[in-house]
């Protein structure tokens, strides 16, 4: 019986080198300052959010960054011990707080921007201890009623693990100064400062494997669900 032919596979889309990178993912690098440790009980009070970028010889960097300050959300509790931490005032006359779901939408907007400039289909939250970041961001989101949330809702990239590997440090400031870096812990504990740092450790780590860059594989469309404002 003669073997017929299977029908030619069509060539791949080649995807832009962010997209192939991370299979669609947009990483995004976040963190929250917050009224305690319960997502549902205690408030956010401040985010930033850093999407990263990539160079002309495919090596990540910190791009743009978007910050707010936010207005406790009626009903929350604040744990006075957090804001001894964090410094927070959230009286003082030049915190300028939006409201919660007017931060969030300042920040989203930044980060599907940067979504859709690189051709990504979702962005992927990275946090030091990220699972925090996301808790909060995600209870904010459903508090607010926010539809267009450019985050995956359950998956991120954690330096904590990664700088565990890397330098066998999983403390922010330690592991920041393993990489190479400086910390000013007089800094320490704005979202921003936070943001800006952690951001600079998972380009460090990420950059030291540029084999892994680009599997063969990697012009295959990504398996991801769009982000709901893609249309």
């Amino acid at each position: 019986m003669p073997e017929i032919d299977a029908p030619a596979a069509a060539a791949p889309t080649a995807l832009p080198p962010m997209a192939r990178r991370f299979r669609g993912f947009l990483p995004v690098v976040v963190d929250v300052e917050t009224g305690g440790f319960d997502a549902r009980r205690h408030p956010l009070l401040e985010i930033a959010a850093i999407p990263l970028d990539l160079d002309a010889d495919g090596r990540l960097f910190p791009g743009e960054s978007a910050h707010a300050h936010v207005e406790p959300a009626p009903g929350m509790t604040i744990d006075p011990k957090s804001l001894e931490v964090t410094g927070i005032d959230i009286h003082h006359p030049f915190r300028f707080a939006k409201p919660e779901r007017d931060a969030l939408e300042h920040v989203f907007a930044h980060v599907r921007a940067a979504v859709r400039r690189h051709q990504c289909q979702r962005a992927i939250l990275v946090g030091h201890n990220a699972h925090f970041d996301l808790g909060f961001l995600n209870a904010a989101v459903e508090r607010s009623g926010h539809k267009r949330n450019p985050f995956h809702p359950f998956s991120v990239f954690d330096t904590v693990t990664l700088a565990g590997v890397a330098y066998g440090q999983t403390v922010l400031a330690r592991a920041v100064q393993a990489a190479g870096l400086t910390w000013d812990q007089s800094q320490a504990h704005s979202a921003l400062y936070d943001t800006t740092l952690t951001a600079q450790l998972f380009c460090r780590i990420a950059n030291a494997w540029p084999a892994m860059a680009a599997p063969a594989d990697t012009d295959a469309p990504a398996a991801l669900s769009p982000p709901p404002d893609a249309a």
